[in-house]
C-alpha cells in the first residue's frame, strides 16, 4: 500500500502525522468535535485552522478534502486550485498557533506540509473526479 492511500484503491488528499493526530485528540477532548479549514487568509497566513465543529461557516467554494483524526478538513477554492496536485500532510511544530485556531494556547501549532502526488495517484484522483482533469498545475 502506498503512503498516500487508505487502501490500494483510495488516495488521500489530506493526512496527518502521529503528532497532529494526538493534538487533534487533545483539542476534541477539550472542545468537543473539531473541524479544520485551510485557507490563504490574511490574519494567519495559510495555516490550517482548527475550530469547534460548526463554528466556521464553510463557503460555497470550499471543498472537503477528507478527514484527519475524525475531523473534517476543508480547503478554500483558491487554495485547492493551487495545491490540488499535492497531498496535504498536517503536522505539529512548537510555537503559537493561529489566533483563531484552538491549539493557540497549547504552545504548539498545526502546520501544512505537502508532497506531489505520483502519476498513479493523480490518475486515480482524476478518475474519481477529485481534481480537475488535465490540470497543468500538476507540473507534469
Amino acid at each position: 500500500m502506498a503512503a498516500g492511500t487508505v487502501d490500494d484503491n483510495t488516495v488521500l488528499q489530506v493526512t496527518a502525522t502521529p503528532a497532529a493526530l494526538a493534538l487533534i485528540e487533545r483539542m476534541a477532548v477539550k472542545h468537543g468535535p473539531v473541524m479544520f479549514h485551510q485557507s490563504g487568509g490574511c490574519c494567519d497566513g495559510s495555516a490550517p485552522m482548527c475550530y469547534p465543529a460548526g463554528d466556521f461557516i464553510v463557503g460555497d467554494r470550499d471543498r472537503l478534502l477528507g478527514h484527519i483524526g475524525g475531523a473534517p478538513f476543508y480547503i478554500s477554492g483558491p487554495q485547492f486550485e493551487y495545491w490540488q496536485h499535492t497531498q496535504l500532510i498536517i503536522d505539529v511544530v512548537p510555537g503559537r498557533g493561529g489566533m483563531f485556531s484552538l491549539e493557540g494556547p497549547e504552545g504548539l501549532r498545526f502546520l501544512t506540509r505537502s508532497r506531489l502526488f505520483t502519476d498513479t495517484e493523480w490518475a486515480w484522483l482524476e478518475q474519481a473526479g477529485r481534481v480537475a482533469p488535465g490540470n497543468l498545475a500538476r507540473g507534469s
